[in-house]
């Protein structure tokens, strides 16, 4: 990578709000395969010592549920170009898993979550910030099914954790970092238009660093 520095791309939004298929689509259009990504929800806190029901009940949806400096030091890392080794989370049972993800050096670092512009350390390493705003209602159905198929939770339990903690830190902690945000896409994927003008500045970013993408030069 020589003297090239990655470019550090944050997506952040709430829950359920399309930030992943915004972040997806935008990347794929300038460099599909030069990607390291790092999940901000990957970085939950482990708690073996606590039972399940103890675990269950911790609330997921402020910062100080995720080891913020840790990310910051795998970002760092990624932009000296060394691998990190990322944890995986397993969301059914609210526990890291034994494994890692070894995710390489690249020419543009993706961190995506629901909280990461609401630390400063993490926004300071970010250059290009980008908010999904999505429609309340729309995100909670989306959400409903996303945690009933994918991470075996009743009715009940995803709207009591919903009522409880996620609306609650929406409004206190995920709403009001928007501001800091560069850029904030509403209709989350379905906004092309925004997505293309994020899609032109981050190419012109990359132009301006010199670098190729994809093994070939950037051309419009």
């Amino acid at each position: 990578m020589g003297d090239f520095r990655p470019i550090v791309f944050g997506v952040a939004g709430g829950t359920a709000s399309g930030k992943t298929t915004v972040a997806l689509t935008i990347l794929n259009a300038v460099a599909a395969s030069q990607i390291a990504y790092l999940p901000h929800d990957a970085y939950y806190r482990d708690n073996p010592h606590m039972s399940f029901e103890e675990r269950a009940q911790q609330n997921y949806d402020h910062p100080k549920s995720l080891e913020n400096k840790l990310l910051a030091k795998h970002i760092k890392m990624l932009r000296r170009g060394q691998a990190v080794e990322v944890p995986v989370y397993d969301f059914t049972n609210h526990l890291r898993k034994q494994e890692t993800v070894l995710v390489e050096p690249a020419p543009i670092i993706l961190v995506e979550g629901i909280l990461i512009f609401t630390r400063r350390r993490l926004r300071e390493l970010m250059d290009i910030k980008i908010y999904v705003d999505t429609d309340a209602d729309i995100r909670f159905i989306r959400r409903l099914q996303r945690d009933m198929e994918e991470r075996e939770r009743s009715l009940e339990a995803v709207v009591a954790q919903y009522l409880s903690t996620v609306r609650p830190m929406h409004m206190k902690f995920v709403e009001p970092s928007k501001v800091y945000a560069d850029v904030i896409i509403p209709r989350g994927g379905h906004n092309v238009v925004a997505i293309d003008m994020v899609v032109s500045g981050l190419r012109d970013l990359l132009r301006q660093h010199g670098q190729a993408v994809g093994g070939q030069p950037l051309v419009d």
